[in-house]
């Protein structure tokens, strides 16, 4: 499914393809984000969102952290936008 990140320093949205991850899309669109393995096992691109429901792939993120957090390398919404604390 296709949907929508927002970033709330700026409020910039961009849309999500259904065969593309956040931190791709961030990318092409110049904003740099930190990875590591992009697998969802390192935690390196940990970041906080503010809206939206997240669908969690990782490996690592605790019960009470995917209610903060969510790992943009392979995440993807289970709601049309998640807003994110970049």
């Amino acid at each position: 499914m296709t949907f929508q990140i927002r970033i709330a320093s700026s409020n910039a949205v961009y849309d999500v393809p259904e065969d593309t991850s956040i931190v791709d899309v961030l990318r092409e669109n110049g904003i740099e984000v930190e990875t590591s393995c992009e697998m969802g096992l390192c935690g390196t691109c940990k970041t906080r969102y503010f809206e939206g429901e997240p669908e969690h792939f990782d490996m690592i993120l605790s019960d009470d952290e995917q209610k903060e957090f969510v790992l943009i390398c392979c995440a993807r919404s289970l709601t049309p936008t998640l807003v994110l604390d970049l």
